[in-house]
């Protein structure tokens, strides 16, 4: 059949989630209680992408506050009550779903989830030579020194970048 189809995750995803991610981003490895985290504090902002019964990529965002990143591999356990961002936490599409503009379709389900929560910002770290991209969706590298420490923990090439919202 061939054909990819985003929707939101459910909790008996969060193992195929697991293991895409560390497929797609062996790098950055994280436990699968990072992933059970994330989509039991905001299910709204959790999605996987199905290609014939299987889940080939994923993206999981959430609340967070403006000019902030968590650290790789740890668990939130609460949400920023005064939260100024919408987070994107990760991206991961296996390789059979890297065309057809699969990110890009993500990308429009967090951007509507971000402004159904009065969000008039998004914010990432983009790694793995992805800052090319995320421009293209207008993210733009934002240079916050309290973040530079843990950009280098993510990678050499890893950028804080923001989205605003309120001129869409």
């Amino acid at each position: 059949m061939n054909q990819f189809v985003w929707r939101n995750m459910r909790d008996t995803d969060v193992s195929a989630v697991t293991e895409v991610g560390n497929i797609v981003h062996p790098a950055f490895p994280e436990d699968r209680s990072v992933f059970q985290d994330r989509f039991e504090l905001y299910p709204a902002g959790c999605f996987v992408l199905e290609n014939d019964n299987n889940i080939v990529g994923y993206g999981i965002s959430h609340p967070w506050a403006l000019n902030e990143a968590p650290a790789l591999n740890s668990l939130l356990q609460v949400l920023p009550q005064a939260a100024s961002s919408y987070y994107l936490h990760d991206v991961a599409l296996t390789e059979k779903a890297r065309s057809g503009g699969n990110a890009s379709k993500l990308l429009k389900l967090m951007v509507q989830q971000a402004q159904d929560d009065g969000f008039d910002a998004m914010a990432l770290v983009a790694v793995n030579g992805s800052r090319p991209f995320w421009e293209r969706q207008g993210f733009s590298v934002r240079d916050v020194a309290t973040l530079a420490e843990k950009l280098k923990s993510y990678s050499d090439d890893a950028h804080y970048m923001v989205r605003l919202l309120n001129n869409i």
